[in-house]
């Protein structure tokens, strides 16, 4: 077999004797870059949607937060964008991934002041904030947990403020739910993954990462505060709402 490319996603191109529960370690941050790219359809505009809503809706003298920023793609998508007075904070609690994002951050030719913390975003004191970014964090956090933790975004951030939330949706409807997985997995065999290496991330992330319906997150930003709730971005199973505060 041909060695991987350096920072190539092929943690499960070999057969596992133990599945274990997926993590957000150190072999995941050295390839998180190349693994999100090629698992999430339309994760590249995600971003540039970003870069976008930071045009609209950053404002001086806030702050702009990436929560669970992981090697920091959100963070640096809204920093090229923002007025100037604006600062960025980017959290996440895996220390390799903080670590390998300050390193880009570092390498990064914007000139917004950035800050980076390992600390659990359930836990953080959020600054005022004009934008906050939730991409593909939310459904790793516990279901009793994301209200609150929607509801505390909601708070901190400005009148006029967004949420850009980005998630993996399920459907109520059991057909459109099994087309729609078929779709995405054609799309990771597209991008390269083997059929062992589909079937055994599925496996690894099983209960860890857990979607939920648009409907449900459409209630739940409502409830938190959220006056408007657009979906404006969706390929596949996979969902990114703007909402305003």
């Amino acid at each position: 077999m041909r060695e991987p490319a350096p920072g190539r996603d092929a943690l499960y191109a070999a057969p596992l004797a133990t599945q274990l529960p997926f993590r957000f370690d150190a072999a995941v941050a050295d390839v998180f870059q190349d693994m999100i790219s090629r698992s999430v359809p339309g994760y590249g505009l995600t971003l540039q949607m970003l870069a976008v809503a930071a045009r609209r809706f950053a404002q001086p003298g806030s702050a702009c937060v990436d929560l669970g920023c992981s090697l920091a793609a959100s963070t640096l998508a809204m920093r090229h964008h923002v007025p100037a007075g604006v600062h960025l904070l980017g959290v996440d609690n895996s220390q390799a991934m903080i670590e390998r994002a300050r390193a880009l951050v570092a390498r990064d030719s914007a000139q917004a002041p950035v800050e980076l913390r390992c600390a659990d975003i359930l836990d953080v004191e959020l600054p005022r904030a004009s934008l906050a970014a939730l991409n593909f964090t939310l459904q790793f956090v516990p279901l009793a947990e994301r209200a609150g933790l929607l509801s505390r975004i909601a708070a901190a951030l400005l009148p006029g403020g967004a949420l850009v939330l980005s998630e993996k949706l399920a459907f109520e409807d059991p057909a459109e739910q099994e087309l729609l997985g078929e779709l995405h997995h054609g799309f990771k065999a597209q991008q390269g993954y083997s059929a062992l290496e589909i079937a055994q991330k599925r496996n690894a992330i099983e209960n860890v990462l857990v979607p939920e319906t648009l409907q449900m997150h459409r209630q739940r930003l409502h409830e938190a505060g959220f006056r408007r709730v657009t979906v404006w971005l969706q390929c596949l199973n996979f969902v990114s709402l703007l909402a305003i505060r």
